[in-house]
């Protein structure tokens, strides 16, 4: 009997109890898809499903798995795959890539935020001072090498004369220094002086029709107009600030502590340095054998010529105090 019925069953013949819950839960299938109760159990599931994901239970269960070691070590698992890494790369390569940063460049936003940049006083202001930096930074460089300049010239000089050689070094600025600060500063005079010129002979030619050379008195004219301008050059930024603009730029100063050289002294420094002109140079020599490295322009208006001192200052963000680590608060007492 045993067997008819095994044999019933591998024909395909389930036994009439097996048969007849199928029958039930066929026709309650049926029923539940006519009377629209699926859809019903569907929707309430559904919305129970969601509850519950929106519950602050589930809420602090995930930001528990988020915080857990777990997400850090799939992530760097991740970034460490080879598979990832292949992926990124393929995708920075691809054509969708550059179409997304050709239409980027491309784009109006793209153009008004170059403008605002370019607009922008702090990079202006950061322009202005990279080339303020580059102009002084090539002013400093030329400086210290005018020092070493200033002592191998004066050793050599004492050596020529049988004098005998400086025992201490000073700081009063020697003939190389003082030679390429006026250097700068005649070049100042003669832009200044050439283009009053030719604002004066553009006068003259328009006024008189002569364009054939220059005479006699407009050239004595010229050589004291000359004069003139680079006293007053002189005498201005002695008087204003204590030292002229090639003086600042090869780093040397009058000792006064930033302030100004009074009038009476000033024309009286114009008038020693004339002399020194006048007399090829004698008026110098104390530059390179006086103990404080003064000449008869120093003399006459007791001052001394020193270095300044390098005051090269850092990058802003290397002044920048690192931040203090957060301190945790101790148990209470």
């Amino acid at each position: 009997m045993a067997d008819s019925a095994m044999n019933g069953n591998l024909n395909g013949q389930r036994p009439l109890p097996a048969r007849l819950l199928g029958v039930g839960v066929r026709g309650a299938r049926t029923v539940t898809r006519a009377a629209g109760i699926d859809r019903a159990v569907e929707v309430a599931a559904e919305e129970a499903i969601v509850a519950a994901v929106e519950s602050e239970a589930v809420e602090r269960a995930l930001a528990r798995v988020l915080e857990g070691p777990a997400v850090e070590e799939a992530v760097q698992g991740a970034l460490g795959s080879d598979a990832v890494k292949r992926a990124l790369l393929e995708a920075l390569d691809s054509e969708l890539v550059d179409e997304v940063w050709r239409r980027l460049l491309a784009s109006e936003e793209a153009q008004q935020l170059v403008e605002r940049i370019a607009e922008a006083p702090e990079l202006r202001a950061a322009i202005s001072a990279q080339g303020v930096g580059l102009i002084g930074d090539i002013g400093r460089t030329i400086g210290r090498a005018a020092r070493h300049l200033d002592d191998t010239l004066e050793r050599l000089a004492r050596r020529i004369l049988l004098r005998q050689p400086r025992q201490e070094p000073v700081d009063h600025a020697g003939v190389v220094s003082r030679v390429l600060a006026f250097a700068v500063d005649a070049a100042f005079v003669n832009l200044g002086f050439s283009a009053l010129a030719a604002v004066a002979a553009l006068i003259d030619s328009a006024i008189t029709g002569n364009g054939h050379g220059v005479s006699s008195l407009a050239l004595a004219l010229g050589s004291a107009a000359w004069l003139t301008l680079g006293a007053l050059y002189l005498v201005g930024f002695w008087c204003l600030a204590g030292q002229t603009p090639g003086m600042r730029f090869i780093r040397i100063r009058l000792d006064l502590e930033g302030k100004g050289l009074p009038f009476g002294r000033a024309l009286s420094r114009l008038i020693g340095f004339g002399l020194g002109v006048l007399t090829f140079g004698i008026g110098f020599l104390g530059i390179v054998f006086n103990g404080r490295r003064r000449g008869w322009e120093d003399q006459l208006s007791d001052t001394d010529v020193v270095y300044e001192e390098d005051r090269s200052e850092s990058a802003p963000w290397s002044r920048l105090e690192e931040p203090m680590a957060a301190v945790e608060p101790g148990p209470a007492a």
